[in-house]
C-alpha cells in the first residue's frame, strides 16, 4: 500500500510532540512492507522533502491550522493513495475526505483534546471511515460522546523502540549518572510537560515525604513549560528542601540516556491521560514506575507487578509510600525493573503497533 499519514501543524518531523513521535516511529515500521508519505509543517532546520528508502517526508508551508491543511489540500490534489491516516486533527480529517471522497481515511486520535461533545466535531467524526483510539478508556470516552460512530472506533496501543529503550549494562548507567552529576543519591525521574495538569506539586511534596526516610534522594524533572510556571515550581522546590534539577526538553533522540539515570519513574498526572508514552518508555528501559491511577495508564501497568498504580493520586503522601518501598526494597525493585521490561517487550512495541493498522487498513 501506498500510506499517507498527516501530521499536526505544531511540529516538524523529526520533532519534539509526542504525536509526531508516533507518526514516524510507526512509519518507520511500516516501510517495511508499504510505501509511506509524511506531511508536516515546514521548518528552516529541515529540507522540504526528506526522502529514505520507502519513506518520503514533505514538509509544507504553515503558520497556522487553516494554512496548513489549505496546504496540504494542495498537495495530495491530483495524487493517488491506498490510504490516508490524519492524526489528532478531526476538522483536518473531515476536509481531507471531502477532498479525497473515494479513498479510505483513518483519524488516529492520541488524546481527547479536540473531540469535545459537540454536533460540529460528531459531524466531522461521520466522515472518517475507521477512528483509531490509542487505549480503551479512550475509545469508551469517544463511544459515551458519540454513540453513533460506535461501529468505527478501534484501538490501538502505541509502542516503544525497545532496542534503543532497554535497561542498561552498568557502563551506560554510570555513564549518564556521571553527565547528570547525581553521585550516589537516589535519583526519582520526571518526564513531561511541565503543566499544572501534570501533577509535578504533588511529586515534589511527595518528594519532600520520602526524604524522611530517603537522605540522599534528589528529583529530575525533564520537560519544558512557560517560564513562570517553572519559576513557581523551582521556588517550592526550594521551600520544601527537595533537590531538584529542572533539565528543560530532553530531545526524544536522547531521552534514553536520561532514563538511565533514574532510580524510579513518577508520572503524578492529575487529569485523564490517553495513553502515557513516557511510561512505557521508563518501564522499558528498567525503571520502576509509579503512576495516577488515571486513564490509559491503568491499563499499561498490573498494579505492584511491573509497576505501581495510585488511586489517591492528589495525595503526595501515596506517591511517598511507593518510592519508599522501591529506595528500600532493593529486591521488589528489581522484580518490578524485570517485569516491566517484558511487559513491554510483550505487549507495547512499534511493530505490533504497526501490524494492527495495516489489518484495519487492509480491509477498506
Amino acid at each position: 500500500m501506498h500510506i499517507l499519514m498527516i501530521a499536526p501543524e505544531q511540529f516538524p518531523l523529526p520533532g519534539i510532540g509526542s504525536v509526531e513521535i508516533c507518526i514516524l516511529s510507526i512509519a518507520k515500521q511500516l516501510i517495511k512492507n508499504h510505501q509511506v508519505t509524511i506531511l508536516c509543517r515546514r521548518h528552516p532546520k529541515h529540507g522540504v522533502i526528506t526522502q529514505q528508502g520507502n519513506l518520503k517526508i514533505v514538509r509544507l508551508p504553515s503558520g497556522g491550522p487553516n494554512r496548513y491543511i489549505s496546504s496540504v489540500l494542495r498537495y495530495i490534489k491530483g495524487k493517488k493513495f491506498d490510504f490516508i491516516q490524519i492524526d489528532n486533527r478531526p476538522r483536518y480529517m473531515a476536509r481531507v475526505k471531502e477532498a479525497k471522497p473515494n479513498t479510505p481515511v483513518s483519524l488516529f486520535l492520541h488524546s481527547l483534546t479536540f473531540v469535545r461533545k459537540s454536533p460540529k466535531v460528531a459531524a466531522q467524526l461521520k466522515k472518517a471511515d475507521v477512528i483509531i483510539a490509542n487505549s480503551t478508556s479512550v475509545r469508551n470516552h469517544l463511544n459515551q460522546r458519540f454513540p453513533g460512530n460506535k461501529d468505527k472506533i478501534k484501538m490501538v496501543y502505541l509502542g516503544v523502540d525497545t532496542e534503543r529503550f532497554k535497561p542498561p549494562i552498568p557502563k551506560e548507567r554510570n555513564r549518564s549518572r556521571k553527565k547528570f552529576n547525581v553521585g550516589n543519591s537516589f535519583v526519582t525521574l520526571f518526564a513531561g510537560r511541565i503543566i499544572p495538569r501534570k501533577g509535578i506539586p504533588v511529586l515534589l511534596k511527595a518528594s519532600s515525604i520520602a526524604r524522611q526516610k530517603i537522605i540522599n534522594i534528589k528529583l529530575i524533572i525533564a520537560g519544558g513549560g512557560k517560564p513562570a510556571y517553572v519559576r513557581k515550581l523551582k521556588s517550592l522546590a526550594k521551600q520544601l528542601g527537595v533537590p531538584t534539577k529542572f533539565v528543560g526538553n530532553v530531545p526524544h533522540h536522547r531521552i534514553h540516556h536520561l532514563y538511565r539515570v533514574g532510580d524510579c519513574f513518577v508520572c503524578p498526572s492529575q487529569q485523564h491521560e490517553a495513553f502515557g508514552l513516557v511510561n512505557i518508555e521508563a518501564m522499558s528501559t528498567g525503571l520502576p514506575v509509579i503512576a495516577s491511577r488515571v486513564g490509559g495508564i491503568k491499563e499499561i501497568i498490573k498494579h505492584g507487578k511491573d509497576g505501581y498504580l495510585v488511586n489517591s493520586y492528589r495525595n503526595p503522601a501515596s506517591f511517598a509510600s511507593y518510592i519508599i518501598t522501591i529506595s528500600t526494597n532493593r529486591e521488589k525493585a528489581r522484580e518490578i525493573s524485570w517485569e516491566g521490561s517484558r511487559t513491554v517487550l510483550q505487549r507495547f512495541n512499534w511493530n505490533q503497533t504497526a501490524k494492527k493498522l495495516v489489518k484495519l487498513y487492509k480491509v477498506f
